[in-house]
């Protein structure tokens, strides 16, 4: 968005639309790792497994596609087991951090969707 901004002259979007999208880029991103910590969390999960699911989302990110799948899993899982956690309450954990992640790619999702309406609103204005 920002490159066809710049190809158009800046003249259909401005700087404030490019920073209303810049702020949205930053929510998705916050979404994406309150999401994960937030899913484990909520089942009971050690402070470890909160700061695993957030480190394993950030090194996930290097190995898209499956890594941003299997990283926030492996990490609430590898941080529960350092707790001291037993492997079936260690991959309940993993679990609901894995479904914390799924809801914040249907968030994100509707924020990619909000960003493309205020670009295409900006852009035909």
């Amino acid at each position: 968005m920002l490159l066809a901004a710049w190809v158009g002259g800046f003249q259909q979007v401005g700087w404030i639309t490019l920073t209303v999208l810049g702020v949205l880029t930053a929510l998705s991103v916050v979404v994406d790792l309150l999401s994960t910590a937030l899913g484990a969390q909520r089942v009971g999960a050690s402070r470890l497994a909160i700061i695993g699911s957030i480190i394993g989302t950030l090194a996930g990110l290097l190995f898209l596609p499956i890594g941003i799948l299997v990283g926030p899993f492996a990490g609430a899982l590898i941080g529960e087991m350092l707790h001291g956690r037993e492997l079936g309450q260690a991959t309940k954990v993993g679990l609901a951090t894995w479904m914390g992640l799924m809801l914040g790619v249907v968030l994100k999702v509707g924020l990619a969707f909000a960003m493309l309406a205020v670009f295409f609103v900006a852009w035909f204005h």
